[in-house]
């Protein structure tokens, strides 16, 4: 993925309509923003708001505030047009107040070499959570085979009842428009609903999970199974406002997966920054992971059997996680706003592009492009990026 991969579609929004576009990015909070000026000035009605999914009840509970929509030139059609969906537009609306939520999950080893590697993969996600996207630790739970292997970090035993605890302890303390990641790795089988990953006793199975996210429509969720056997999870799962990443394709990939160690070293590290922003996208952490695993087994010369798949690239996009703090100063605040109002843009338009017209579309794309370079070059000289 290119450095400028993370931005997608035209759109009619001002390019300084970033504080609708800027998407979720889970330690930097977005500049404040002035109170919602009044819908019905922008032609918003009740059906308008219905058609992205949004009702009255859903942006009160929110406390929205997005800044000057109408100083944006910001219309439902224009919202549209960019494929914004109720879950985008909630996320964007409280990126302020968003917090970052993580569940860990590690199953059955059956050998003590898969149990290590199965902790120690947890244990960095953990560790990152903490000092890197400031999680806190009420809001980090780490499940996992036996406790007594890892007391430092995790905090229960992973069984289905302790899953579903976990859901439920989490579920009381999310706000809407934060980000819940919920990590899942170890052994797995796949059988449609009723896919599951080897736990001590019953296995919980991907109707379970998707049962205990349905507490979290408010949130921006990403789902991460990255153990053998996982593909079906990705039907079983996918539902606007989520993010599912699954380490295998179809039912017959059972082989033990090497996609969770990359996934998360991109997540929490500098490495899968491939536009160097200080934040990691899911897509990006995604990519960087499937781009290693196939070099591993290019290199080690086997056939290449497990096929990383993730749904709504463009929602993977906006889920980003690290970040540093934002500039105060009014200046970068107002060109980083406008850059990633761009980036919406740019990945907006890509993800038309089998439906547009050839020509149409590589000058779109090369107008933005070359927009968003200089926008970028702008943040830089301003202090806005190291």
């Amino acid at each position: 993925m290119t450095g400028l991969s993370r931005a997608n579609e035209m759109s009619p929004l001002s390019p300084r309509a970033n504080e609708v576009s800027r998407g979720v990015c889970t330690s930097a909070p977005a500049p404040k923003c002035r109170p919602l000026d009044s819908l019905r000035s922008l032609g918003v009605t009740m059906g308008s708001l219905r058609s992205l999914g949004v009702t009255m009840g859903s942006l009160r509970s929110l406390g929205v505030t997005m800044g000057s929509l109408r100083s944006l030139g910001v219309t439902m059609g224009s919202l549209r047009s960019l494929g914004v969906t109720a879950a985008l537009l909630l996320c964007a609306a409280t990126a302020s107040a968003q917090k970052t939520h993580v569940l860990i999950i590690t199953g059955l080893g059956g050998e003590l070499k898969y149990s290590m590697a199965f902790m120690k993969t947890a244990a960095t996600l953990a560790d990152s959570a903490r000092a890197r996207w400031g999680v806190k630790d009420s809001s980090l739970i780490v499940l996992g085979e036996d406790p007594a292997m890892d007391p430092k970090h995790i905090t229960g035993k992973s069984t289905k009842a302790e899953v579903e605890k976990a859901f439920l302890t989490l579920s009381k303390r999310v706000a809407p428009g934060d980000v819940v990641l919920v990590f899942l790795n170890g052994h797995g089988a796949s059988e449609g609903p009723d896919s599951r990953v080897n736990l001590s006793g019953p296995d919980p199975t991907a109707a379970d999970f998707n049962g205990w996210l349905s507490a979290f429509s408010k949130q921006a969720v990403v789902f991460v199974n990255a153990a053998s056997g996982s593909g079906d999870f990705l039907q079983v799962l996918k539902a606007p406002g989520r993010v599912i990443v699954s380490a295998t394709k179809t039912a017959i990939e059972r082989n033990e997966t090497i996609f969770a160690p990359p996934f998360v070293k991109g997540l929490t590290s500098g490495d899968a920054d491939s536009d160097k922003d200080n934040r990691v996208s899911v897509l990006e952490a995604f990519d960087y992971a499937k781009k290693e695993v196939a070099r591993v087994y290019e290199t080690d010369k086997k056939l290449l059997t497990e096929h990383a798949q993730v749904t709504d690239t463009v929602f993977a996009r906006t889920v980003a996680f690290g970040g540093t703090k934002p500039s105060e100063d009014p200046r970068v605040v107002a060109l980083v706003s406008e850059q990633r109002a761009l980036e919406l843009q740019i990945a907006a338009l890509r993800s038309r592009k089998a439906t547009t017209d050839s020509t149409v579309y590589a000058a779109e794309l090369e107008k933005l492009l070359l927009a968003l370079a200089e926008k970028s070059a702008a943040v830089r000289a301003a202090g806005g990026k190291p």
